[in-house]
């Protein structure tokens, strides 16, 4: 009997050690000065985090800035280097596997222009000749320039200008530029 409350005695020991090692020592080094992010707070966010995760951006994406020392994140002005916090309340946590574009974790500070973000999503080359991403038309809608007057379509160069025809974001691309122009992260003022 007693090598059995010896041992039960261990299990809880060994489960109340780590419970505190693993989740109440590391709250004391969280630097209580970091504001709090409100990821998700719109339903255009919500939905273009749904699409971002859907159109499989994260492949290729990374959404973590490795810190000074760690790459070239810091010279390339990607901004400063991500936090936990980053990513509270953001699921699913879509960090990134391997970057083949850019890190998108500041890409709202960086680029805040929705045509631009427009423009990058239908034709990428348009932007950037030598990219390798590829276009994403089915997010916007093709109209005649005689269906549409008084709505502007997208600024494309000749190369990729459908003859007598507008392109116009639907919906869905809206919504994707809103969640990357959201994608800001503020400095810590540890910097």
């Amino acid at each position: 009997m007693i090598r059995l409350s010896i041992l039960l005695f261990g299990i809880i020991a060994t489960f109340v050690i780590a419970m505190f090692g693993l989740t109440i020592v590391p709250k004391f080094f969280i630097d209580e000065g970091v504001r709090e992010p409100t990821y998700l707070t719109s339903f255009e966010i919500t939905e273009g985090h749904r699409i971002f995760v859907r159109e499989g951006c994260i492949y290729c994406h990374s959404k973590q800035v490795r810190p000074e020392g760690f790459g070239a994140d810091f010279e390339r002005g990607w901004g400063r280097a991500s936090l936990p916090t980053d990513y509270r309340n953001l699921l699913p946590h879509n960090l990134g596997t391997m970057r083949t574009g850019p890190d998108l974790a500041n890409i709202g500070a960086r680029q805040p222009s929705r045509d631009w973000h427009y423009l990058n999503l239908y034709q990428p080359r348009a932007i950037n000749e030598k990219s390798i991403m590829p276009p994403f038309p089915w997010l916007f809608e093709v109209y005649s320039e005689r269906a549409r007057p008084g709505r502007d379509g997208l600024s494309l160069p000749e190369q990729y200008r459908i003859p007598g025809m507008k392109v116009l974001p639907a919906d869905e691309a809206r919504y994707l530029a809103t969640y990357l122009i959201s994608l800001v992260q503020e400095s810590t003022g540890t910097e």
